[in-house]
Order: C-alpha cells, then sequence, then structure tokens
C-alpha cells in the first residue's frame, strides 16, 4: 500500500470497496424471491470457452418467483440450461424454444440457516480485508513518523482517524449482514 500516508480518503476508499464486495456477494445468495443476480456468476460453455450467462441471453424477472432468460442463440439453449442446473443453487430451468422459465422455489427452514450462516462468513471475509487495510495504513504511519515525514503528534492523530473509518466501515458491514439475514429468513 504506497501512497501518502496521510491520506485517508484513499484509505477510505478501500475501505468502502470491500462494503461493496459484501453487497455483491450478497446478491449471489437466494432469499426465495428471484432476482437476476443469482445468475450472475454463471459460465456457460459457447463457442468453445466459457461466457457469463449475461453474454448469451437476456435475464429477467417477470414475477417474484421466475426467472426467465432468452438465449439469443438456439444453440446454446441446452448448454444454457445444464450450465444453470449445474450451479449448485437448486434452480431447474424449464425450456421453451429459446426462452428458459426458472421458477424459484422456496426455501427450506435449513436452507435458510445455512445461507444465512454463508452470508455471515462472507461479512466475517469482508471484515477482515478491513482490517487488513487498516494494518497496511498503520504499517505505513509508523514508518513515515519513523523517517520524520509526520510528527508522533500527528501519527496518533491520524490512527485514531484510521481506527474511526475502521469502525465506520465494519458498521456498514454489520449493517449489510442484519438486513441481509432478515430479507433470509422472512417467511
Amino acid at each position: 500500500m504506497s501512497g501518502d500516508p496521510k491520506d485517508l480518503k484513499r484509505i477510505g476508499e478501500r475501505m468502502d470497496k470491500c462494503v461493496v464486495a459484501l453487497k455483491e456477494e450478497f446478491g449471489g445468495l437466494r432469499s426465495g424471491r428471484a432476482s437476476a443476480s443469482l445468475l450472475e456468476h454463471i459460465t456457460v460453455e459457447a463457442y468453445g470457452s466459457n461466457m457469463p450467462l449475461n453474454q448469451v441471453g437476456a435475464v429477467s424477472v417477470p414475477e417474484a418467483r421466475m426467472l426467465t432468460v432468452n438465449v439469443w442463440d438456439r444453440g446454446l439453449v441446452v448448454a444454457t440450461e445444464k450450465a444453470i442446473r449445474n450451479a449448485g443453487i437448486g434452480l431447474n430451468p424449464i425450456t421453451e424454444g429459446q426462452l428458459l422459465r426458472i421458477p424459484i422455489p422456496p426455501l427450506t427452514e435449513d436452507r435458510r440457516k445455512d445461507l444465512a450462516k454463508l452470508a455471515g462468513k462472507y461479512a466475517e471475509q469482508q471484515r477482515i480485508a478491513v482490517r487488513n487495510v487498516r494494518r497496511d495504513a498503520m504499517d505505513e504511519l509508523k514508518k513515515a513518523e519513523k523517517d520524520h515525514v509526520i510528527s508522533q503528534d500527528e501519527h496518533k492523530r491520524l490512527d485514531t482517524e484510521v481506527q474511526h473509518l475502521t469502525d465506520a466501515a465494519i458498521k456498514k458491514i454489520d449493517e449489510a449482514l442484519k438486513a441481509k439475514e432478515q430479507e433470509i429468513m422472512q417467511v
């Protein structure tokens, strides 16, 4: 992490990226409602390579418990269906020509608990990432003080600021986790 050790904005931005990454990971967790983000990470074997699903068809959400994928190339319908089935997210598409209908089954209580645990793991990974950013920033500040770039008082002040940024990022992660757990556990 090179740069100005006093650049708190850069440190805050790195911590905010952890929060954004967590929200993206949460988008892929099923909560019993249809969301196009459920299919974001799926790749389809097409034209001799693996392509993201959104590059072989249009994903839409026509109703609360249904996704559809309109596959553009008729030859990729079977490969797209297979990719969705084998993605490990418990979805079974129904093929109607070039349109795949994907009903979203209701979640069982056990599956909801598993998803809540997984959400917790994602949140902990991002808390660790935020703490790593803090550690890097603190190391930079120590080095800057040792090299007489900043004074001891300024080091202490910046340490406190970095800790405030860390606390704020961890709070955002905890709030996002709480919201996702509530969404998952709703019946």
